[in-house]
């Protein structure tokens, strides 16, 4: 696991976006695709709706759109950006990358691209990704996108993973700080022996994409869920204190905590873990699903949008998805 405190000037988030499609998919339009019904949706999940994109939506589509308001929001031109990060387990196809894509749609002619895969955790990935890359000197503005298509590789016929996943984007600028605002930690994990509980088996290399493996639907999904519930919490509350330790700082220093958003029994786990006042957790699944890397973008976007995070707020980012990843970062804005 890779532990890092910041030392000397602090890389801040300047600007954020985010983007969510016109559709909404309740609970109630589920229970006529499967066996389910809003009662027992939202019992374990605690979600009652989720946006679905167009069929003419790709990932990048919404990304360029996220990426455009965090630009807009951080006061920053297109033409500045140094690099683009796209987060993202459901790129608009295998090669080229979804970050050049959005390059081309948002004109950041000067900016080098690439995507990064880390599923659900991708977008502090990302993040983490950029400050390295800016507290080398070399580069001055990072846009971290983290985007999903997660109804494109949702099985509208498994009750288990079709009731979870929404679409959506969400963008961050990361430039250098001032006044000490900025990353004051990150803690990194990665467990591939995991791997399987959580996956997208067909396509890639390993299983190439065939008549056989459309018809066995594996170009969907795959979940385990009650092992991804339990390493889920643990890895998730042991990575946020890691990080709070490195920061010098208590639980009852942070103003919010923003967890991804995987299901809210998660999420009270950690927060019952940790100590943490419900009040003190930014969460909006209840409206849009898990949106895998898009899931913490947004609803940072949201959050900062409505006023509730304020200057010098100190947050705590918790994260997990496949691989199995998570991370934990501390940051004060």
């Amino acid at each position: 696991m890779s532990e890092i405190a910041s030392v000397g000037i602090r890389i801040a988030i300047t600007g954020t976006g985010a983007y969510l499609p016109e559709r909404v998919l309740t609970n109630d339009d589920l229970s006529t695709m499967v066996d389910t019904s809003d009662e027992w949706i939202q019992a374990r999940t605690g979600m009652r709706e989720r946006r679905i994109a167009r069929e003419d939506e790709a990932t990048s589509d919404m990304g360029a759109v996220a990426a455009t308001r965090a630009l807009e929001s951080a006061g920053v031109d297109a033409a500045e950006v140094d690099l683009i990060i796209v987060a993202t387990c459901t790129p608009d196809m295998i090669f080229p990358s979804t970050a050049c894509h959005i390059q081309e749609l948002i004109g950041a002619k000067n900016a080098f691209c690439f995507d990064l895969s880390a599923a659900c955790s991708g977008f502090l990935y990302g993040i983490e990704t950029a400050r390295g890359m800016i507290t080398s000197g070399v580069y001055k503005t990072v846009l971290v996108i983290g985007a999903e298509k997660m109804s494109s590789i949702t099985d509208w016929e498994d009750r288990g993973t079709c009731i979870l996943f929404g679409d959506g984007a969400g963008a961050a600028v990361l430039q250098a700080g001032d006044e000490g605002h900025g990353i004051m930690s990150t803690v990194m994990g990665s467990d591939g022996s995991l791997g399987d509980l959580l996956k997208l088996p067909a396509g890639g290399s390993r299983t190439p994409a065939s008549a056989q493996t459309v018809e066995d639907r594996l170009h969907f999904t795959k979940m385990g869920g009650n092992q991804v519930f339990k390493h889920a919490v643990l890895c998730m509350s042991e990575a946020g204190q890691k990080a709070l330790d490195l920061a010098g700082l208590e639980i009852a220093d942070v103003d919010w905590v923003i967890p991804h958003q995987a299901n809210m029994r998660i999420i009270n786990a950690i927060a019952e873990r940790a100590e943490v006042p419900l009040e003190k957790l930014c969460v909006n699944l209840e409206r849009v699903g898990n949106l895998s890397g898009a899931s913490v973008p947004v609803v940072l976007d949201e959050a900062v949008r409505d006023g509730r995070i304020k200057r010098g707020d100190i947050i705590l980012f918790v994260v997990f998805g496949a691989g199995f990843t998570w991370g934990a970062m501390v940051l004060q804005w």
